[in-house]
């Protein structure tokens, strides 16, 4: 397979996947509603995420880190929020 198609596949499935936090994330900061938010599951995502940042360390893979990071911002963030907010 092309590599050109292979990294293009790459870095849009993880705009994607990292983009999918952005609207939570604003949503919580305007109406600091956390109710149907789960702490487990926001905890146990952010714990994946950043074992992604570690195997993409692993591998060098910079898109891989990137996205992660983002994305892991976004997770903390809305973590933060759970906790503070209830």
């Amino acid at each position: 397979m092309p590599s050109l198609l292979v990294e293009t596949v790459g870095m849009t499935a993880a705009a994607l996947t990292t983009l999918c936090w952005a609207p939570q994330t604003v949503r919580i900061i305007r109406t600091r509603d956390t109710r149907a938010i789960s702490l487990v599951t926001q905890a146990t995502l952010a714990s994946g995420v950043l074992l992604w940042i570690a195997y993409g360390c692993l591998l060098g893979s910079i898109p891989l880190i990137a996205a992660n990071a983002v994305t892991l911002a976004l997770v903390t963030a809305i973590l933060i929020m759970k906790l503070r907010f209830g």
